[in-house]
């Protein structure tokens, strides 16, 4: 027996919204209903829906914008735009905005019931033949790390429905207090969809073998990830030379593992593959701006550093941001004939950057 249609209903009349419920739960729907737009991502990660229906005027947030924050957090997702104005132009509108059906009020439950069942069949059948989601561990020294180096990077795999781990391995003690860092890292965490594993080592003190090197590897047999990003060995801070060290012991068996730049990385840090982040260098600066301790404390944080450093590796990828990738290792099995970048990043779903090696 096929699962029942999993749908969401954002509707700020409550009278609307019982209407279409109750009809779609008589024909074996399971519905979620809410009043509040404001709610929609949130219930996107909890409910997971087939489709997703919206009134398109709406308090604060309208159908329109609706569609673009669903997509974010589950790209393909059909919506269904709703309203009570009988206009061509509405139509238009909404579906220029990406909506994949335009309904007008009062909606004959037959209209309701066929494009519910359509589109929620079209979209588990496009679901079965996409590529299964990467697991990714994210792995720094301090709270911040990874935003700082690979921000864009999580937040396009989050848009691309991948799983994201982060594993901070100290609290930050050195440059600020314990009790903020430690709720900054969640609050970037849960920006990004992602589950943080926050260790407690002493801030200027990690070791490059155990029990970094224990800790590591108890992450990696919990989450058993398929891309692994952390700190690079070119850097001049001891702790993220450390965690690389440890890292490349614990995740040997990975089959992609890259280091990122950091705040402290040298002249000697030489990446040959850039992931162009236009489309999510916005969300890497709401991930450093999370961090509000390090934002008055580091001159690296201030938004025009972070864009004139995307905007230099740029030159080496494409866009006008990306951030830098030293591979270490990426056994992405190859097709002949067809550029090595290109496939590794279609496999890994990061859809828009590539990959030049820079001279010896």
């Amino acid at each position: 027996m096929a699962e029942p249609y999993r749908v969401i209903v954002v509707e700020d009349d409550p009278d609307v919204a019982f209407y279409i419920k109750t009809v779609l739960q008589k024909n074996g729907c399971i519905v979620q209903t809410f009043v509040d737009p404001s709610f929609a991502q949130s219930a996107m990660r909890l409910y997971e829906p087939d489709v997703v229906i919206t009134d398109i005027e709406m308090p604060g947030i309208s159908g329109l914008d609706l569609i673009a924050m669903v997509r974010a957090v589950r790209p393909g997702t059909p919506v269904v735009v709703m309203t009570a104005h009988v206009s061509v132009d509405y139509a238009l509108v909404a579906l220029r905005n990406g909506a994949d059906e335009f309904l007008t009020k009062p909606i004959a439950s037959a209209d309701l019931i066929s494009v519910v069942a359509r589109l929620a069949e079209e979209f588990r059948a496009a679901k079965e033949t996409m590529p299964t989601p990467e697991t990714v561990l994210a792995i720094g020294a301090h709270p911040s790390d990874v935003e700082f180096g690979v921000g864009g990077i999580l937040a396009a795999h989050e848009a691309a429905g991948d799983n994201i781990h982060v594993m901070t391995l100290s609290r930050g003690a050195r440059s600020g207090h314990v009790g903020d860092r430690q709720n900054e890292a969640f609050a970037a965490a849960e920006y990004l969809g992602a589950r943080l594993h926050l260790e407690d080592l002493a801030d200027t003190e990690i070791s490059g073998g155990d029990p970094t090197v224990g800790l590591i590897e108890k992450v990696v047999r919990e989450v058993t990830p398929t891309i692994v990003y952390v700190h690079s060995d070119h850097d001049l801070h001891r702790d993220h030379r450390a965690v690389y060290k440890a890292a490349m012991l614990a995740t040997s068996n990975i089959r992609s593992v890259s280091c990122y730049q950091s705040t402290s990385s040298t002249v000697d840090f030489r990446p040959n593959r850039f992931v162009t982040i236009d489309a999510y260098f916005e969300a890497k600066l709401e991930l450093i701006r999370l961090h509000k301790s390090q934002l008055t404390a580091n001159k690296y944080f201030t938004t025009d550093y972070l864009a004139s450093t995307v905007r230099y590796w740029s030159r080496f990828g494409e866009g006008s941001a990306c951030e830098p990738l030293e591979i270490i290792r990426d056994s992405t099995e190859l097709t002949p004939g067809v550029p090595d970048t290109a496939q590794a990043l279609k496999k890994h779903r990061l859809t828009q950057g590539r990959a030049r090696q820079l001279p010896q």
